[in-house]
């Protein structure tokens, strides 16, 4: 482009007004802005490779060059950060997060301390402020994990659950309950 006018600064800095209307501006260090034509459209080309980019929205773009990284920042206040391995976290401005890993894994991150991840599978994880844990398998098995115990409720009805002290017991859709010790021998069993 055409150069208007060009203006020396007393600190070294250089401004270039382009006849198109774009404003540059060049630093000593070696960075660099750029004002679009518009007035709203800001470019900051850093002296180490980092850019930051204003748009007339108020969305800011902030590119890391050594990561490779770029963090989005919308003027409603949510935020993206996508990694150069293809890990994506959006941060809401409730404070919720939700992170998509490489392998397409979603977790969410809630603010009342609560998770839930999401596996490519369609296996879904969901833990609660007090640690424990529910998995529902795409297979239609769900488990649930305490302190007291482990709990895998099958489609057809049947539940086992093993106990902390290692006693089993599995109750079954016809009302039959089989309970086994910690060394696997029967206890009970109600065969009906």
């Amino acid at each position: 482009e055409e150069i208007q006018r060009e203006t020396a600064y007393p600190d070294g800095k250089v401004e270039k007004v382009l006849k198109n209307g774009c404003h540059l501006v060049f630093f000593p260090n070696g960075t660099w802005k750029k004002v679009d034509s518009d007035g709203k459209t800001v470019t900051i080309t850093f002296f180490n490779g980092d850019v930051k980019q204003v748009m007339p929205d108020q969305t800011v773009i902030y590119y890391y060059a050594d990561a490779k990284t770029t963090h989005t920042t919308y003027s409603d206040g949510l935020e993206v950060l996508q990694f150069s391995n293809g890990q994506i976290e959006k941060h809401y401005p409730d404070g919720k997060k939700e992170i998509t890993f490489p392998d397409q894994t979603i977790k969410n991150l809630f603010t009342d301390g609560q998770e839930e991840s999401i596996f490519p599978d369609g296996t879904i994880v969901r833990v609660q402020r007090d640690g424990s844990k529910t998995i529902e398998f795409n297979n239609g098995q769900r488990e649930l994990h305490t302190s007291q115990f482990k709990r895998r409720e099958y489609p057809d009805g049947t539940v086992k659950t093993v106990y902390m002290n290692g006693q089993q017991e599995t109750k079954y859709v016809s009302g039959r309950v089989r309970v086994k010790d910690k060394d696997g021998n029967i206890i009970m069993d109600t065969k009906l």
